[in-house]
Parts: structure tokens; C-alpha cells; sequence
């Protein structure tokens, strides 16, 4: 008999190495492609989340902090960073497999309504428009104040009116940048200055919680629910529904739904050099188009191929192609820098008021000058120097997203093709005057009074902005994208992330006069009806050449997800209109 000899100890190192090797190999692609979609996809998140830590949230987080500590409060801070998480994602979704930006959906649901087109211009659509740039200004207002008050503390001999006027001026700085919202491209330059001010601030708070040495037992019990909201004094849950109010913001949403339409993965087209251009160095004719755009306050119309007037029903979204290299990778990104910088760096604020000022008794007003005059006293110089860099670097970065922001709204639901320079000087002046006058007349005491008010208007604003994103991204008509036969039956299986995600096959006329089939949402082939130029009825296997099938993935929200959408906006319209009651009775938390 022969027996099988063991296996040497060569045979054993080589399968050792061998699994080594495939393993480091592994290790390697998985790491070259999370570095890969880090470099394309890392950007609209955190410039979404910038908005959600802007100097309006620093003093409802201080106060909240200061007067009722870690708990209920941080809670309510991740409350609110959930809820902002459900609407940011949404608009991602609806940009991403879309093409269009909120704005613009809002002006195609609303300006030619098929039965009252006027009407409902004049009693919706203009209405909403005219609300929704009352929230850019509160926003950018917000902004304008927050850094001009952190300037005036690392600067203190320069007078709160003057660094007012030298804040309002930022807006040249970040032009000369780019405009993300227009080239229908990511401007990467615009995404890294963003990213660095955000992360001078998460390192700041750091230090800060570094230096304060809370008590962090009783700060992760504080993010537990507990029935603290309601046992307490009433002005507790006036405070929580500040917080949410002035979390969620209704500018983030427009800016969201916008930079999620961008192609993060194609190169562009590269053109061919004229002779002209090649003896240029290759920024110069850049520079030469901004100079041109400022100098004669130009039109800056787009030019990216997309169909802006079409309603919905005869629309065609984003191929599946762009939306499987974009929808789950943006979707991450929102939901890491929503919970990965908005949630701490609010919590940070809250922790450091808490930690440095609360007690059971503690009934004053700390706002953002107190804070730093009291963290002066007790912490130190650098600390109060911390702190303040902190505060202008998010009042910077929030108000270059809010005016942003701003020129997309303007653009989607009137049309308003002017000139970034113009749109964004516009909106900063209207934000500059008031706070010009409030800063001379009553100082900081005003200063503080106009930013609470400015947070109250994005409170009003915010169901407004919130109703349409859920019925537009729960619609099927607007949410459907056609794909070809070939293609569909490996569309379930290569989606990055979940959805109703439903496919069918229908049969397209091909002719451009064919009217729109509806939307189905089995599985099975549907045989439609197709109608002739002359009102005839003919069924779709007599054509030869005219129709093909293709099929269609449903991306609106499933049940789940609008009921609790739904929800959400409903606790959010009751808890504003209560904030509104309490404010107008004198209740306001101080």
C-alpha cells in the first residue's frame, strides 16, 4: 500500500505566504478604493454640515448648557442632528437622481399648474420664493454677526461696527475661489478651503474639552433620553425646540439638493488649446472671465445640456449609470459629516457651557461675548483665543454657503440668471445694513437680540422648505429613472444603497410626441396602449420599430421612510408654532 506522505514544511510556508499575500492584497484594493471615493465623493457633506454648527446654533447651545447641563440637552442635540440627517439625505437623493436642485423642482411643480397657473404662482410658488429668501438672509445675517463678533474678540480694540463691515466683505474673497453651484463639476479648491476652516473649529473644540475636563460619565448619560425634558422648568422644552429650530437649516437642504446633481467620477472634457491660449498661462483667461462678470455685472447663464422646464411628468432624471457611481456614496457622506462633525461640534458648545457655568439656579443670559469674557477668566488667554478662532471660522464658512445657497434659490424658482458676483453682493448687503445699524445703535445687547431673531425665522421657514422635499422624493413620477432592457435586470442587484428600487418593463414610443407612459411598480411586463397622431389606438407589438423596452427603477421613499418623514414634520410645525407662542408671551428661556 502507498500512503500519502505529510505535507512538507516548505508546501506549508508556501501556502502561509501565499494567504499572507492575498490577504495584504485584499487589504490593499479596499484600501485604495475608501481612498479612491474619499478624493471623488468627500465634500458636499461636510460644506451641508457647515450650516448645521453656524454661529445661530453656538447660542442656543451656550444658553442650553449654561441653564439645564448635559441632560436632556445633548439629546435633543442628537434629536435634532437625526432629523437634519432624514432631510439632508433626502435632498441628496432627489438632486442625485433627478439632476435638479429643489429650487427648480419647486418652480416646475408650481409655476404651470395645468388647471390654475396663475393662482397658484401668485398664492404658492412666489409666496414660497419670497419666504425662502427671507431664510437666506436670517441665515446669512446669522453668519455676518457670529464672525464679526469673533473678530472683534481676537481683535478687541477694533469696534463691533467695523468688524461688521470688514465680515460683510468675505463674499469677494470666496468668488475669486469658484462657484460650485454652476460648473456642474466639483470645484475642489472651493471643497478643501471649506474643509480646512471646518476642521480648524473640531480641533479648537478639542482643545477645549481638553482644558475644561468635563464630566464624561454624566456627558454620555446626557445623550440618553430621559423624562428630564418634561419634568423640568417650562422653559426647558422652549429651549429644545430652539435647538432643533436652529439646527435644521432651510438653506442647507437647497445647497444639498444642488451639489448632489454634480458628475463626481467622469473627467471633464478636456478643450483644445487655441494659439492664443497656449502663450497665456492657463489661469489668466479665468481671471479674465471674472473680471468681465464683476466689471459689467453679466448675465452667467448655464450650459450644461439640462432640461429645466419641462414638468415633471415629461422629464427624464439621471441615467442609472450616474446614479449607482454617486447616490450611496453621497449618501454616506451626508450622514458622516452630519454625525461625525455637526452633532460633536454642537455638543462640544453645549458641554463646554455646562461644564464651565451651569447650576440648578441659573437663570442669565450667556451669549457669545459673555462666553468668551467668562473663558478668559476662568480658562485663560489661549482658551478665550481658541474660542474665538472657532467663532469666525464657522461664521465664515456658514456664510459662504448661505449666500451660495442664496443664488441657487434664486435661480430655481424665478430664473434669475445674474452674475454670482451680483446675487451674492445683493444678499450681503441686505444683511450688512441691519447689522451696520443694530452694531452702532446698541452694541453687542443688539447684536445678541438680532441673531435670537434671526434663528426664529428659520424656525417659521423650515416646514415650508421641508413639504415639498417629502412629497417630491416620495413621488413616483418624479423619482423613476428608465433604464434599457439589457441593463435593468441587474439593476436590483448592483444598487449601492436601499430603496423601494422597484423594476418593470414597458414599452417607449420612440417619436417625441408620444405622451409619457405612467409609472408601474411590478415586476412584470406591462403591455400599454399607444396612442397615434390622428386620437387612434394601436397596441405596441404593430410597431416594427417604433417602441422599445426599457425599464423602470422606482428611487421615492418607501412607506417607512415617509410616514416618518411625515411625522417628523409634523412635531417640527407644532414645536415652531409653539416657540412663536412662547416668544410672543415673553417666554423665551432667559
Amino acid at each position: 500500500m502507498h500512503s500519502s506522505s505529510p505535507p512538507s514544511h516548505d508546501d506549508s510556508s508556501a501556502q502561509t505566504l501565499q494567504s499572507e499575500h492575498a490577504q495584504m492584497s485584499a487589504v490593499n484594493s479596499a484600501f485604495k478604493t475608501v481612498l479612491h471615493h474619499f478624493k471623488k465623493h468627500v465634500g458636499i457633506g461636510i460644506i451641508c454640515a457647515v450650516g448645521y454648527f453656524d454661529p445661530g446654533n453656538w447660542s442656543v447651545d451656550i444658553q442650553a448648557g449654561a441653564s439645564f447641563g448635559y441632560r436632556p440637552m445633548l439629546f435633543v442635540i442628537f434629536l435634532a442632528g437625526i432629523i437634519a440627517i432624514l432631510f439632508q439625505v433626502l435632498a441628496a437623493r432627489l438632486g442625485c437622481v433627478t439632476g435638479l436642485d429643489l429650487a427648480h423642482h419647486c418652480r416646475l411643480l408650481l409655476h404651470d399648474h395645468p388647471t390654475h397657473p396663475l393662482l397658484v404662482r401668485r398664492l404658492v410658488l412666489y409666496p414660497l420664493y419670497a419666504l425662502c429668501e427671507i431664510a437666506i438672509i436670517s441665515t446669512d445675517l446669522a453668519e455676518l454677526l457670529g464672525s464679526a463678533i469673533g473678530l472683534s474678540l481676537l481683535f478687541p480694540k477694533l469696534p463691533l461696527w467695523s468688524t461688521v463691515l470688514l465680515t460683510g466683505f468675505d463674499v469677494f474673497i470666496f468668488l475669486i475661489i469658484g462657484d460650485p453651484s454652476r460648473t456642474g463639476r466639483p470645484v475642489r479648491f472651493f471643497e478643501l478651503v471649506i474643509i480646512i476652516l471646518v476642521a480648524i473649529v473640531f480641533v479648537c473644540f478639542i482643545l477645549l474639552l481638553v482644558k475644561v475636563h468635563p464630566n464624561w460619565p454624566q456627558v454620555f448619560l446626557g445623550f440618553i433620553p430621559s423624562e428630564g425634558l418634561l419634568q423640568t422648568q417650562p422653559n426647558a422644552v422652549y429651549t429644545a425646540i430652539g435647538i432643533i429650530g436652529a439646527t435644521v437649516m432651510p438653506h442647507s437642504l437647497f445647497l444639498g439638493s444642488n451639489l448632489a446633481t454634480q458628475d463626481r467620477v467622469s473627467q471633464p472634457p478636456q478643450p483644445l488649446p487655441t494659439p492664443a491660449d497656449a502663450r497665456q498661462p492657463p489661469f489668466l483667461p479665468r481671471l479674465k472671465r471674472l473680471w468681465r462678470s464683476i466689471l459689467y455685472f453679466s448675465r452667467s447663464e448655464r450650459d450644461d445640456g439640462k432640461d429645466y422646464t419641462s414638468r415633471h411628468e415629461f422629464r427624464q432624471n439621471n441615467s442609472i449609470e450616474f446614479i449607482r457611481a454617486h447616490l450611496g456614496y453621497g449618501t454616506v457622506d451626508v450622514i458622516f459629516s452630519l454625525l461625525g462633525l455637526a452633532v460633536p461640534i454642537n455638543s462640544a458648545i453645549l458641554i463646554l457651557a455646562a461644564t464651565m457655568f451651569y447650576s440648578p439656579d441659573n437663570n442669565n443670559s450667556i451669549g457669545l461675548v459673555t462666553m468668551h469674557t467668562l473663558m478668559l477668566q476662568r480658562l485663560g488667554a489661549a482658551a478665550a483665543l481658541i474660542f474665538a478662532l472657532a467663532l469666525v471660522c464657522a461664521g465664515q464658512t456658514a456664510s459662504v454657503t448661505a449666500t451660495l445657497a442664496g443664488q441657487i434659490v434664486s435661480e430655481g424658482f424665478i430664473m434669475w440668471n445674474v452674475s454670482p458676483f451680483v446675487r451674492r453682493l445683493l444678499t450681503r448687503l441686505i444683511s450688512l445694513i441691519p447689522s451696520m445699524i443694530v452694531a452702532i445703535s446698541s452694541g453687542g445687547a443688539g447684536i445678541n437680540a438680532l441673531l435670537i431673531g434671526s434663528q426664529v425665522v428659520l424656525s417659521v421657514v423650515l416646514p415650508f422648505v421641508a413639504f415639498p422635499l417629502i412629497y417630491l422624493t416620495s413621488s413616483k413620477m418624479v423619482m423613476t429613472v428608465k433604464t434599457p432592457k439589457v441593463i435593468q435586470e441587474k439593476v436590483i442587484d448592483t444598487l449601492p444603497i436601499p430603496s423601494t428600487h422597484t423594476v418593470s418593463l414597458v414599452s417607449d414610443a420612440m417619436s417625441t410626441h408620444q405622451r409619457p407612459l405612467p409609472v408601474t411598480t411590478d415586476i412584470d411586463v406591462v403591455e400599454r396602449n399607444l396612442e397615434n397622431h390622428d386620437g387612434s389606438i394601436k397596441h405596441p407589438s404593430t410597431q416594427a420599430c417604433g417602441t422599445q423596452e426599457y425599464g423602470v427603477v422606482d428611487f421615492s421613499n418607501g412607506y417607512i421612510v415617509t410616514v416618518l418623514a411625515c411625522a417628523i414634520w409634523v412635531v417640527v410645525l407644532i414645536a415652531n408654532v409653539y416657540a412663536i407662542v412662547m416668544l410672543a408671551m415673553g417666554q423665551t428661556g432667559s
